[in-house]
Parts: C-alpha cells; sequence; structure tokens
C-alpha cells in the first residue's frame, strides 16, 4: 500500500520513490505526493522522472491496491527509482478551493441543517449542492458574507487521524448527505479553525488567510429539494 504523503502535509511538492506495480501506463509507488480523484476534488497532476525519461501523470485513482498513478506512456518498471514532481500552481489552487467549499459548506449547515448533496472543485471555480427547499440569493449572500468574514480570521487549519469510533460519535462530523466513511481503523479529519470539523481525505490550505474571498457566480435550484452554489475565488 502506497504511503499517501499528501494527507499529512499538502505542502510536498517533490519527493523520492519506488515503482512497487506496473501495468502498462498504471504505476504503483511505495509511497506519494499526487492525490486521488475522490470528493468532488479531481487528481494531482506532475510528473515522474527516471533514469533521464519524464513521465507525465494524468490521473490519479485509488483503489483495491492503493494509489495508482496514470502516466502518459509506458516505460517505467517495477523496483524503479523515481523523483516525482507535483504540478504545484493546480494543486495549491485546488486547495485554495477545497477549503473554501469546507468554510461555506459548515456555515450552511449550521444554520440550515442541510447536507452537502454534491459538489465539484475546478480550477477556475467550484459547486456545491445543498439538500434544501428554501433557497434565495439573499440568503446565498448572508452564508458567503459570513463564511467570508471567517475566512478573513486567518484560522489555521489542521489535519490529523481520529479512531472512527470516536470521529463518528462527533456531531457534524460527516456532512456528506448518504456518504459512509471508509472501514477503515481511522478516518483523516480537517478542521478550520473554530468553524469546521470533518472527515475528509483531501488537500487543503494550512491557514484561511491563503484562500481569498469568495465571490457567488450563480445559484440554481437542481430538484425539489437540491440547491446548487458556484463560486470563485477572487
Amino acid at each position: 500500500m502506497s504511503h499517501a504523503v499528501f494527507l499529512e502535509d499538502c505542502y510536498v511538492k517533490e519527493l523520492d520513490a519506488v515503482v512497487v506495480s506496473v501495468d502498462g501506463v498504471k504505476v504503483g509507488l511505495d509511497r506519494g505526493i499526487f492525490c486521488y480523484q475522490g470528493g468532488g476534488q479531481p487528481s494531482d497532476r506532475g510528473v515522474i522522472h527516471c533514469n533521464g525519461s519524464v513521465y507525465n501523470v494524468v490521473d490519479v485513482r485509488k483503489d483495491g491496491a492503493g494509489i495508482i498513478s496514470f502516466v502518459d506512456r509506458e516505460g517505467l518498471k517495477q523496483g524503479d527509482l523515481v523523483h516525482c514532481v507535483l504540478d504545484w500552481e493546480r494543486r495549491y489552487a485546488l486547495m485554495r478551493g477545497h477549503t473554501a467549499m469546507h468554510v461555506l459548506s459548515a456555515i450552511v449547515h449550521r444554520t440550515t441543517g442541510a447536507l452537502i448533496t454534491g459538489g465539484q472543485i475546478e480550477i477556475g471555480g467550484c459547486r456545491i449542492d445543498f439538500s434544501l427547499e428554501d433557497f434565495d440569493r439573499e440568503k446565498v449572500a448572508a452564508y458567503v458574507k459570513e463564511a467570508n468574514d471567517a475566512i478573513s480570521r486567518n484560522m489555521p487549519v489542521r489535519m490529523y487521524f481520529m479512531a472512527r469510533e470516536e470521529a463518528l460519535k462527533v456531531p457534524g462530523m460527516v456532512k456528506l448527505a448518504n456518504a459512509v466513511p471508509p472501514d477503515v481503523s481511522e478516518l483523516r479529519i480537517v478542521e478550520i479553525g473554530d468553524v469546521d470539523r470533518q472527515a475528509d481525505g483531501g488537500t487543503h490550505v494550512a491557514n484561511t488567510s491563503e484562500v481569498g474571498r469568495i465571490e457567488i457566480v450563480k445559484i440554481e435550484n437542481k430538484g425539489k429539494s437540491n440547491r446548487r452554489i458556484y463560486f470563485r475565488l477572487v
């Protein structure tokens, strides 16, 4: 099983690793900085250097075999010593967006009790879906203002692990509708100041001072009790 360095430190930009498995363009490493796709966060991109050759990482997935990096061509072999370099600019944009989503969703959840029914982080903007019936632009503007006020307090973002049984006893630890945390002994917890604490497997900034400000792009009704917010960071 690959050691996911990014779950402990989201700011590691490059590292050395060993190839432990190869299946065509699917490569497993003994440890990695490339975050896999999941929870609305796209996978990382980057490059793997080996013996003077460069392999572009075009996708990263997690499956029963561990974390698999998809590269743009074959050539790597089991046992190869490699140097991995993250596309940091892209990763950092996703980190900022992910932390902003957590703050905004925590504000909406605390105010309305709504759960998150979907979401997507992109480089140019993000969207969040909430299980809400009563939702209008004026209310959204109030939620966003409260979220921006919280972000401006420069809150630290902590990441740590907690026993699964203990974590699931904490109210609000899981804010995704119909979400069942993985059946593992420990859950990774992301805590943003006094605003949010929840189980999460993605990447985040270390302090909300790095986020910027949330700006509403548009809101949509996506069914009787599903509302969507599109936003960007400025």
